[in-house]
């Protein structure tokens, strides 16, 4: 990140770190309930990817052409000083389950993508796991909800991009359910912590809940669960 702010490269951190990082107060949540951290994820924009490219070599990284082969808005480095480290460079956007879109919003929040995309980053995801709603608990815990990015989880961006997509608030208000009911069986929370995700689950479920909804919003649901909603997807790992 350092390297990148002198170069002028736009990155900015997800992920598990990424979370770390912008909850600070909240952070021993992830060692306290065995969250462990594997790689660095990045997101840019698909115009720095050049720039991302000629950085990452100058650290000592080697990227994976297959990757950027089948997955245009994706870039993985490994160091070639520890193979066992690598770095995922998402360009415009996450395609995974569901998209989660970068346009005009990587400068809204630093060194990470701003909150509400981090909450998104876990939300979208079909087959939740246990990492996911650990570090999803912990972004809660930490920050407010409200209506702006200023260090605020946004819900009324949120409660628009869920009011024109169906399948994305299908995945998200099941997952924040899970998150809810996960975190009252957590031994190691306080009943404070619990109340607190508890709220603001709430809070964020309320806002989205009372979006109106677009008309392909409302035709899509009539359909509902007898048509997928999500992409399945597949890790992309070494050889």
């Amino acid at each position: 990140m350092d390297a990148a702010k002198t170069e002028a490269v736009l990155l900015r951190l997800l992920g598990a770190l990424a979370f770390r990082i912008h909850c600070p107060k909240f952070a021993y949540m992830q060692e306290m309930l065995g969250r462990t951290i594997s790689d660095i994820d990045f997101a840019s924009y698909r115009k720095e990817s050049s720039r991302i490219s000629k950085l990452f070599t100058e650290l000592g990284y080697q990227s994976d052409p297959r990757v950027r082969a089948l997955f245009g808005s994706r870039l993985i480095f490994y160091d070639t000083r520890d193979t066992s480290r690598h770095c995922d460079v998402f360009l415009d956007k996450l395609e995974f389950c569901h998209d989660v879109v970068f346009q005009d919003r990587l400068e809204l929040d630093n060194p990470t993508i701003p909150l509400v995309e981090l909450l998104l980053e876990k939300m979208q995801i079909v087959k939740l796991n246990e990492k996911d709603i650990i570090d999803t608990i912990m972004l809660l815990r930490e920050h407010e909800v409200g209506g702006s990015d200023n260090d605020i989880i946004n819900a009324d961006y949120l409660a628009r991009l869920t009011s024109r997509d169906w399948g994305l608030w299908k995945t998200l208000t099941i997952n924040l359910e899970k998150v809810k009911g996960t975190a009252q069986t957590l031994d190691k929370l306080s009943d404070e912590d619990k109340k607190n995700v508890d709220s603001k689950i709430v809070a964020l479920r309320t806002r989205i809940d009372n979006e109106p909804k677009t008309r392909g919003w409302k035709m899509r649901s009539q359909i509902g669960e007898k048509r997928k909603w999500y992409r399945d997807v597949d890790e992309v790992l070494r050889e």
